[in-house]
């Protein structure tokens, strides 16, 4: 099997594992954040979009460019949504506001 068929099958098993490990955690995840299942599935719903919307994008952008300024764009990007996600799971919840 050739390597590049090997990565694109680990990722894609990466990424449907997440979606399906969310929905398992839900329940907990819906109390911990005090709301309601079903708002707590949007969750789900957006990591669903985004990766939808940013898969086909990131890979035009991988295509048009060097592959080191590729990664480095790349790297900075996870970055700055891993310090914003910081910050929103300190937003105050709509049960306690």
């Amino acid at each position: 099997m050739p390597v590049a068929l090997l990565a694109l099958a680990i990722g894609a098993f990466g990424i449907g594992a997440t979606e399906f490990a969310m929905m398992g955690v839900l329940p907990a995840v819906a109390h911990g954040m005090h709301v309601s299942i079903p708002r707590a599935g949007y969750l789900i719903t957006g990591y669903a979009l985004g990766v939808v919307v940013g898969a086909p994008l990131i890979t035009a952008l991988a295509d048009a460019g060097p592959v080191g300024l590729t990664a480095a764009v790349l790297a900075l990007a996870g970055l700055g949504l891993a310090l914003v996600s910081g910050r929103l799971d300190r937003a105050p919840s709509p049960a306690s506001t």
